[in-house]
């Protein structure tokens, strides 16, 4: 075997990148369920310093502060021994309610990974293993992703790219909400459009739970409802708009599931699709974006496929063709692109 030194020491740079990483994402969960990064960001300070804001362990921070500060997360002075945070590290780390919010993300790897020795074994048998299976913490973890992406986006930028669906709520619509989880998307929708009323459904009982007080506390439960069902089950008819955010995909019956939401929709009504940005081919997916969402797939979305019946396993990463196709099938006629992010396209599909 002739190995090439130079390749290799890049395979190895990337390898040392890639397993700090890993290791830090334990502690920036950590840094979010304490309230470290908020704290920190009232102004810099050692780590006994920040032990008597946090009421912490001041060795145990010191080891925080330290590898977040090689990680990048937050700055370091060694003229004073003190920690701080940029503007921009305090934007992205300190504000769950906020357009980003980065610890959700690792909230949530970190718990798909909890799944390692189940999805190991499946890769053996071809079993799946359902969404509702996995830690709790994957339920909070992807709403705090997920979410600053929808604050930023749904109603400013994604709903007015559909034609005349904004004008519809404005006035007092209807939206179905499948796959909402814990509702975040669906009271979004009802805090920004007042006369409407939206349902959000999720298979998933526990979500559902959750996503009631959620409208409770958000002050948008008399318009805000919430139903377990699963997408090809949901009630109502004469949706002026159904909505599915990132989950068409994780679905085993996906045909099942537009079928259904074609014969929900009013006439005229849309169906917006919010799915992961990828393209049709695997090597357009060959990228931090992809590599991203492959990984998650591989733990989470497949494995969720496989355990329902349907036939469909389309990935996180199945491109805008494989979800058109999907939406002809089920008698679609009308499939767009009607706006994109960095993580996400938003397909307008109607009859």
């Amino acid at each position: 075997m002739a190995v090439d030194d130079d390749k290799l020491m890049q395979l190895l740079g990337q390898f040392v990148g890639d397993l700090g990483a890993t290791m830090a994402a334990g502690g920036v969960v950590i840094g979010h369920r304490l309230g470290l990064y908020r704290a920190l960001a009232e102004g810099a300070a050692t780590p006994e310093q920040l032990a008597e804001r946090t009421g912490c362990h001041p060795r145990y921070l010191a080891e925080w502060l330290r590898g977040q500060a090689a990680g990048g997360y937050v700055g370091y002075d060694p003229a004073t021994g003190t920690f701080d945070m940029s503007e921009e590290q305090a934007f992205a780390l300190t504000d769950p309610s906020g357009p980003v919010y980065l610890p959700g993300a690792f909230l949530l790897a970190l718990a798909a990974l909890r799944a390692e020795p189940r999805i190991t074994e499946a890769f053996r048998t071809g079993e799946g293993m359902g969404w509702h299976e996995h830690h709790e913490d994957l339920f909070t973890g992807t709403e705090l992703f997920f979410r600053p992406g929808y604050l930023a986006n749904l109603t400013a930028n994604w709903i007015p790219a559909l034609d005349g669906v904004e004008a519809k709520l404005t006035a007092g619509g209807t939206v179905a909400d499948i796959g909402c989880g814990l509702g975040a998307s669906t009271v979004l929708m009802a805090q920004a459009y007042p006369r409407a009323r939206v349902v959000g459904s999720d298979y998933h009982d526990a979500s559902i739970e959750l996503a009631r007080k959620h409208s409770v506390d958000a002050g948008v439960a008399d318009r805000a409802t919430f139903e377990l069902a699963s997408a090809q089950s949901f009630t109502g008819t004469g949706y002026d708009l159904v909505t599915s955010f990132d989950c068409l995909h994780d679905m085993g019956d996906p045909l099942g599931a537009a079928q259904h939401v074609r014969e929900a929709l009013a006439p005229d009504g849309t169906w917006m699709v919010v799915e992961p940005a990828a393209g049709d081919r695997v090597e357009d997916n060959l990228n931090p974006v992809g590599r991203m969402y492959y990984s998650a797939s591989t733990f989470l979305c497949v494995p969720n496929g496989l355990s329902q019946p349907g036939g469909y396993a389309l990935g996180a990463q199945a491109g805008g063709e494989a979800i058109r196709q999907v939406t002809a099938d089920a008698g679609f006629t009308r499939f767009r692109l009607a706006a994109e992010t960095p993580f996400n396209r938003i397909y307008e599909v109607q009859r």
